[in-house]
């Protein structure tokens, strides 16, 4: 079903059109005759991201990559054992191999060693579950199969660059080129985010630049002028022009992508009782989409080097355009700006990725209705300190209106214009669906 949303603009319409996110293969469950609990994979997936957060906040690639390889690793132990999708990488069939012994140990090597100061904490999560186990041959060798296939996996992502540091040259001042306003993003001076995520090795995109998303509107075009007026209305501290609903949710979808849509996989896979072996398949989805999308978005960001709507109101009278109307005390709603390119939004981008993984792998569909949990965000910057959000939740009739949801919150949330979350959100389908057409595919 297709789910249309409009926006007129001065007598004229843009329309974004979100196909259906059943995919040829999809459409309905696989059936698997083990009645396996997915408890153990959930569980270290929450644990995982706890971790990350109270180390990095998730400012780096770290606990997502974690993420990432252990629930790859642990996709792969479970369709060794009994093939229903095809694997990240080789298969190591082994039949006789318990798959509850094999996805803990798989998660439990990949865990402690990106964590190593944390390995009491993830050898007691191990035990946890292998203690329910029988003891015997299928647990020894299920053990043995979760090593051999994190080891493959942190093999092949030795050298993937995920921390690697790239260079980047600031541009003189001019219309439309990003710009630093350290004071506003509290970075040092000279500091710019996410250059080194531009180069790090996607999962599953051939390359950085595999998808890229068209330029930005030029500065002195209708369309640019169109989006500079609406966020300067609706994007600013106070605003007339914006609802309380929407203000809600500028501020609530500020949580980390891959932390917000991890819980509600979670939350869904509880409620519908999906097996074991499409929890991790889904898992595994769901993270390399999103990492895909850090990457790709980041690569588009530098390519285009678009600048913000905070610099772009304050510095209006140079840029070239007389229509639109500089004031040098603009501020947005929550007092600051992301120190990277604003084109295209990344939030959008991860979300629509990772939203359109959700609604094909859970064989749900696009317009499957679901509420959605954050109860506390950064009032202004990472540092800046948690807020709480009342109310907690909001609801959606889709997966599609989720992720557009998310990409419009940052413009109005200030930081964005309009075109920076529509390409976001069409770059993140994009990658959402390249990965479940190419990656992890039900055996034929």
């Amino acid at each position: 079903m297709n789910s249309p949303l409009k926006k007129s603009w001065s007598g004229w319409l843009i329309l974004i059109v979100f196909p259906a996110l059943i995919l040829p293969g999809c459409q309905g469950k696989q059936q698997i005759k083990e009645n396996y609990s997915t408890d153990p994979i959930l569980s270290w997936n929450e644990l995982v991201y706890s971790t990350a957060v109270a180390e990095d906040k998730l400012l780096t690639l770290k606990g997502l990559r974690t993420a990432t390889m252990g629930h790859i690793a642990m996709h792969d132990v479970l369709n060794s054992i009994k093939p229903v999708y095809d694997v990240y990488l080789l298969k190591n069939e082994r039949a006789e191999a318990h798959p509850i012994a094999g996805i803990v140990q798989a998660g439990y090597e990949i865990a402690v060693s990106q964590y190593p100061d944390k390995k009491d904490l993830f050898v007691s999560e191990r035990e946890r579950w292998l203690a329910e186990v029988e003891q015997g041959s299928a647990r020894e060798n299920g053990i043995q199969l979760g090593k051999q296939i994190a080891m493959g996996v942190l093999r092949r992502r030795e050298e993937d660059k995920w921390d690697g540091e790239a260079s980047y040259t600031w541009h003189p001042m001019g219309p439309g080129v990003y710009a630093e306003f350290n004071e506003h993003s509290g970075t040092p001076e000279g500091f710019v985010f996410g250059a080194g995520w531009a180069k790090a090795e996607p999962f599953i995109l051939p390359s950085q630049d595999f998808f890229r998303s068209p330029p930005p509107p030029e500065i002195k075009s209708k369309a640019y002028l169109e989006a500079f007026n609406e966020v300067k209305s609706v994007g600013r501290t106070i605003s007339n022009e914006r609802t309380a609903d929407q203000q809600h949710l500028a501020m609530w979808w500020k949580d980390f992508v891959e932390n917000s849509h991890n819980r509600l996989a979670r939350q869904l896979m509880r409620l519908e009782q999906i097996s074991l072996w499409e929890a991790a398949r889904t898992f595994a989805l769901l993270n390399m989409s999103i990492y895909d999308a850090y990457v790709s978005v980041f690569d588009n960001k530098f390519y285009y080097n678009h600048w913000r709507p905070f610099t772009a109101i304050r510095w209006a009278a140079n840029d070239g355009n007389p229509e639109t109307i500089q004031d040098t005390t603009w501020n947005n709603l929550h007092r600051h700006t992301y120190a990277f390119p604003s084109y295209p939004s990344a939030h959008g981008t991860a979300s629509a990725a990772a939203m359109t993984v959700l609604g094909a792998t859970l064989g749900l569909g696009d317009t499957y209705g679901f509420t959605m949990y954050t109860s506390e965000v950064d009032s202004a910057g990472p540092m800046s300190g948690k807020m709480a959000m009342l109310p907690e939740s909001r609801q959606f009739s889709s997966f599609s209106e989720a992720a557009t949801e998310c990409a419009m919150s940052r413009l109005y949330l200030g930081i964005h214009f309009r075109y920076d979350s529509e390409a976001g959100f069409d770059l993140g389908q994009n990658i959402g669906n390249y990965l479940v057409n190419e990656a992890l595919k039900p055996m034929e």
